[in-house]
């Protein structure tokens, strides 16, 4: 087996080093924005500014608030058919090349089985009802 050239070695790690100095000029970049946004930025800090903020109401009570489960149920629901949304559209441009047919079709039925199988257990639990 031949020995690497130096010329190979030095081309190996130039392509490295643009890399690197993209990397370093990126962070100087942020460091320099960061920098200048902490000089040029006023600071005159009153009470108003110093308490909790939330959705531009002053805050009343305890911290503490319960939450209804069912709302994270729903969004729970919303990603599993946003995933499978997403496996949907690349699947139907590779289903019509040669030679995936028959593959893709068998792969996207059992991912489609999963996902049926899981909504029909939360309408059996009685997840989908809005009570």
């Amino acid at each position: 087996m031949r020995e690497p050239t130096v010329e190979v070695a030095a081309d190996y790690f130039q392509s490295y080093s643009v890399v690197g100095l993209l990397a370093a000029v990126g962070v100087l970049f942020v460091a320099v924005a960061f920098g200048a946004g902490r000089l040029l930025r006023p600071v005159v800090p009153t009470p108003e500014k110093l308490l909790t903020y939330e959705c531009g109401v002053d805050p009343v009570g305890e911290g503490w608030a319960h939450t209804q489960v069912r709302y994270y149920v729903y969004a729970f629901l919303y990603v599993i058919f946003a995933v499978d949304s997403i496996f949907l559209f690349p699947w139907a441009t590779v289903f019509a090349r040669d030679g995936y047919g028959a593959t893709t079709l068998v792969e996207m039925f059992i991912f489609l089985g999963f996902l049926t199988v899981g909504l029909l257990y939360a309408y059996k639990k009685g997840v989908l009802t809005w009570t």
